[in-house]
């Protein structure tokens, strides 16, 4: 297979893994393994970084490669971290000659059995994830057409991620929007309940429920919950007597959500 067919079939490879259960290791693992097999280079490994900007190894073609790479964080030097940091290529690095850049790293690389090393970083536009480490086993220089293969890998990579990355985020605000709603619901039920029983307004009911709420030092919407199930002990006698708690304030439709009694919403401000 041509070197061209190589590159369309991991390029390939790679948008098939984008599917509804999209698992960011399998991903970067496949990258991984391709590196290898498409640029000719010993061993490749990407790292990515978490949400506190740490780099950590992610996938690797070899378990030697697993080592060095975490060899690389734990001495905090090398190709992959410079690449992070700057946002830069690294690339043709002869780990003879970079004992004064990488003191520790570059002797255990060239111990692992490697003599050259390359580091892509995975960027779109000013958002930097991590960085693919790419090594040789012989000292030379990477040709510039695998170079910009390899970056076109990283990139492809890069934006699945943060593609993924931001589905999973519209999800969280999704979910905390509809707690939100759900929260109010909840909240407008047991001011009505206050309300009816009481023959107060919606807002001297939502003032009562707000302090006692706060003097038991419970979140306003589990606090209204406890009123509307009729926990024991939810309302103290200092705002409405024990018969609070009773249900008599709602009938059966008052926890579906739906609107309250007449008499209530006539006292609503």
């Amino acid at each position: 297979m041509s070197r061209e067919s190589m590159l369309a079939k991991t390029l390939i490879e790679l948008a098939d893994t984008l599917v509804a259960d999209f698992d960011v290791v399998e991903l970067l693992t496949i990258l991984a393994d391709r590196c290898v097999d498409v640029l000719d280079v010993g061993a490749a490994g990407l790292m990515l970084a978490g949400p506190d900007g740490r780099l950590r190894v992610m996938a690797s073609s070899s378990e030697k490669m697993r080592f060095l790479e975490l060899f690389e964080l734990q001495s905090q030097e090398g190709p992959c971290l410079d690449c992070y940091r700057t946002g830069q290529p690294v690339v043709n690095q002869d780990l003879a000659k970079v004992n004064g850049r990488w003191p520790r790293f570059g002797p255990e690389a060239t111990a692992a059995g490697f003599r050259s090393v390359h580091a892509l970083p995975m960027r779109l536009r000013g958002s930097i994830i991590g960085a693919l480490n790419l090594f040789h086993v012989e000292v030379g220089t990477m040709r510039s057409a695998d170079i910009e293969a390899a970056q076109a890998f990283a990139d492809v990579a890069t934006i699945a991620i943060l593609q993924h990355r931001a589905k999973l985020e519209a999800q969280v605000v999704n979910e905390q929007l509809n707690q939100a709603l759900n929260s109010r619901i909840v909240i407008e039920q047991a001011k009505g309940m206050i309300a009816q029983r009481e023959g107060i307004d919606m807002a001297e009911a939502f003032a009562r429920l707000r302090n006692q709420a706060r003097e038991r030092n419970l979140r306003l919407a589990d606090f209204a919950r406890q009123v509307i199930t009729g926990t024991r002990g939810a309302l103290d006698g200092s705002a409405f007597d024990g018969s609070a708690l009773d249900g008599s304030a709602l009938d059966g439709s008052a926890l579906d959500g739906s609107a309250p009694t007449n008499s209530v919403l006539r006292n609503r401000p």
